[in-house]
């Protein structure tokens, strides 16, 4: 194992020890890492002797192989907490990265879907008519994706956290899921009726096709490394279900139904400190952006009632 190798392992340990980071965080540093070392291995430069004009090149090499301002933005905090790690470890004796500005790029806005379309996208995962005799197992996949969407819906759960839920869950007569999130924060998710149905609708079909002994503890088990259903074959599914209820595949996703829950809710009135909560946000300003969905009527509130629009 080469020294930078070695010392990005390092970093991930720490990471994942002290900041609690989640399997797919820190498989998305490594990513980045791993391409930020490829880079420094290419120029023949040293880890240890990196300067800031080195980390400048590596992100004009980023632009150059096509990288979006928001790519490139990501590389450049893992460079930046990678080297931050290596001098307060005494690997180094300064931080290169310091005084790099990142890429510039606007904060975009999250793609949501209306009410409506989240109502046609539901009504495309039901279950076919009677007459239509599916399969077991058609009925099993058909009552997964409904229950997957429902509690996507319903709960504005992370993906990661959806797929992961333990059989448990459905079997609790609680109105309310406790999830675990990012960093190992708990926190308790209420759930709707819709939500509730779709799950027993969906352990029903599963009782069905179980084979004996199987003793899984996922809600949604299935044949992967991770022994549960896999966020990447959700999303496939989704787009399928999108496409029957006439909507374009490349605006739907489960991260697009999670906006579509926040940006709903808060059309609807609700604190925007109790949505930060159900979605699990450490700070406030992450739950923020959801606030474009606010209508005018909404807006016409602040507007005509505060007491300083109102003076002379």
């Amino acid at each position: 194992m080469s020294k930078p190798t070695r010392l990005k392992a390092l970093f991930l340990d720490m990471i994942a020890a002290e900041r609690g980071a989640a399997r797919n965080t820190l498989e998305a540093y490594e990513r980045d890492l791993d391409d930020y070392i490829e880079f420094l291995h290419n120029e023949k430069l040293d880890l240890l002797l990196v300067n800031t004009k080195n980390i400048q090149s590596y992100l004009a090499d980023l632009e150059e192989r096509g990288f979006k301002p928001s790519s490139a933005a990501r590389h450049l905090s893992a460079v930046r907490q990678f080297h931050r790690f290596l001098y307060a470890e005494n690997h180094r004796s300064e931080d290169p990265s310091l005084v790099i500005d990142g890429p510039r790029q606007g904060r975009p806005l999250p793609k949501i879907l209306s009410i409506d379309e989240v109502e046609n996208l539901l009504a495309a995962t039901r279950m076919p008519k009677p007459d239509k005799n599916p399969t077991p197992f058609s009925r099993l996949r058909l009552a997964r994706l409904a229950c997957l969407v429902e509690l996507l819906y319903a709960t504005g759960l992370r993906v990661s956290e959806l797929v992961s839920l333990p059989k448990s869950a459905a079997r609790s007569k609680d109105p309310f899921l406790s999830v675990t999130g990012k960093g190992g924060r708990e926190r308790l998710v209420p759930l709707s009726e819709p939500a509730r149905a779709a799950m027993q609708t969906y352990l029903a079909a599963l009782n069905e096709t179980a084979k004996s002994g199987n003793k899984s503890k996922w809600l949604f088990a299935a044949d992967s490394e991770t022994g549960h259903f896999t966020r990447q074959a959700f999303a496939r599914e989704l787009k399928s279900a999108a496409h029957l209820a006439g909507i374009s595949g490349a605006r739907v996703s489960p991260h697009v139904l999670r906006h579509a829950f926040a940006s709903h809710l808060l059309q609807n009135g609700a604190d925007l400190r109790i949505v930060q909560e159900l979605l699990g946000h450490a700070d406030i300003s992450t739950t923020q952006i959801y606030t474009h969905v606010l209508d005018e009527r909404m807006k016409s509130l602040v507007r005509d009632l505060h007491p300083l629009n109102k003076m002379p």
